[in-house]
């Protein structure tokens, strides 16, 4: 009995060194990969935390210079989060914010620089989209209005329609071109139906045209009838 379970197991034994023979270096080899994408999509999500602490850090400094009216460091700072953190939302929110800063205090240079920067490099379309509004803003105030028009151009998130459409607007007012402006402004006064304070803000801009967007509203047949039979009363 114990003659048979040695022959066995010796059968056995050699069955796996053949098997190990065969096909141990592609397991060796598949276990190197396995082991080492782990390792990596580890390390990566190491590297994504500490870039994220880093640059939200480098935010708060962006935002302190900014609470204290410190151009040179708000530009500084700036900068250094473009060079060191340029794909992280930290560095497209601190360029937005820096931009504004840079705006009211008369900085139209570097507000417009920021603003490029974040409509050129930044991967989410929403980010660019705010870039590009604000931008056709500032050229519309040095009357760039061509430029302007070009920053308004191509593809927006849809949310975004009714407020392209209301500048696109405000753009052809300011050239003189009554009829595309007053189409403009009625795809965005469309486009706002439920957005009172602002769709209200549109209808002033096209009743500076001499156009009632409420004149053309279309009213019910049975309301029609209503409303005769009681002129008639």
């Amino acid at each position: 009995m114990a003659t048979h379970l040695d022959l066995e197991e010796q059968e056995q034994l050699d069955e796996l060194k053949h098997f190990w023979k065969t096909y141990g270096d592609l397991i060796t080899w598949v276990l190197i990969a396995v082991f080492g994408t782990l390792a990596a999509w580890n390390g990566y999500q190491y590297w994504q935390r500490r870039q994220a602490t880093q640059a939200a850090a480098m935010y708060d400094e962006v935002e302190r210079s900014v609470a204290g009216g410190d151009l040179a460091r708000l530009d500084r700072s700036l900068a250094d989060m473009k060079d060191k953190f340029g794909g992280t939302t930290y560095a497209q929110q601190a360029a937005l914010l820096a931009s504004r800063t840079f705006f009211e205090k008369d900085k139209a240079d570097a507000a417009k620089a920021a603003l490029i920067w974040v409509v050129e490099k930044s991967s989410d379309e929403g980010y660019r989209a705010v870039a590009k509004l604000r931008l056709a803003g500032l050229l519309v105030n040095e009357k760039a209005y061509d430029e302007a028009m070009k920053q308004l151009s191509g593809t927006f998130p849809k949310d975004f329609d009714a407020l392209v459409a209301d500048r696109k607007g405000d753009v052809l007012s300011l050239q003189g071109k009554k009829a595309e402006a007053i189409a403009e402004y009625e795809r965005a006064y469309k486009m706002l139906d439920g957005q009172g304070e602002y769709r209200r803000l549109v209808e002033v801009k096209l009743n500076s045209l001499g156009v009632d967007p409420l004149a053309g509203k279309a009213v019910a047949p049975n309301a029609v009838a209503v409303t005769a039979s009681e002129e008639k009363k």
